[in-house]
């Protein structure tokens, strides 16, 4: 039986210095991906994300509480 079950994902984004989005999956291990957009970005994302799912070894990642700002 196919778990249909949707799973909520966080995508911490960053920008490099040739103007891409980098996106980052924090709850998931190695899971990236890149986009000239945001669009484009979250659509690679998701590709991954049901990619890592696929091979997930059901090994137990920490929970992403969220992010802070701190200026110093």
């Amino acid at each position: 039986m196919h778990n249909t079950a949707k799973r909520e994902f966080y995508v911490i984004i960053e920008r490099d210095e040739d103007g891409y989005y980098i996106g980052e999956v924090p709850q998931l291990k190695a899971c990236y991906s890149q986009g000239e957009t945001i669009d484009e970005l979250m659509t690679n994302i998701k590709e991954v994300i049901e990619l890592c799912l696929q091979s997930e070894n059901n090994e137990v990642m920490p929970e992403f509480i969220g992010i802070q700002k701190v200026v110093v």
